[in-house]
């Protein structure tokens, strides 16, 4: 298998790029995690998480408010694969990433 990051979307950005919030949450974890690189989590209640993985530095710290569109890491040169991890859970479960984005392609 592909390991850990099979359950998310992988968005083809340059190295660098800053990764937007989804939506409005609070910042559940802002640190280096084994398969995931620099991971970002929002808790986005209800059951809701994101997660944002691949990045090389994280812009906001566990805590934090985040608004919809808010920066909130950089994407660093994963080894494997390229590009931001965005994984969406609900009640610990991943679920379809495309599913949440929708239309806001």
């Amino acid at each position: 298998g592909s390991g850990v990051l099979e359950h998310g979307l992988l968005i083809a950005v340059p190295p660098g790029s800053a990764v937007h919030a989804i939506a409005y949450g609070r910042v559940a974890w802002a640190d280096f995690m084994r398969g995931f690189g620099m991971l970002v989590i929002v808790d986005h209640g209800g059951g809701y998480m994101s997660l944002y993985g691949n990045n090389e530095a994280a812009l906001v710290e566990a805590g934090d408010w985040v608004k919809p569109g808010q920066a909130i890491a950089t994407v660093g040169r994963g080894q494997q694969q390229a590009g931001a991890y965005l994984e969406i859970r609900k009640d610990g479960k991943p679920m379809d990433a495309r599913d949440w984005l929708g239309s806001r392609h």
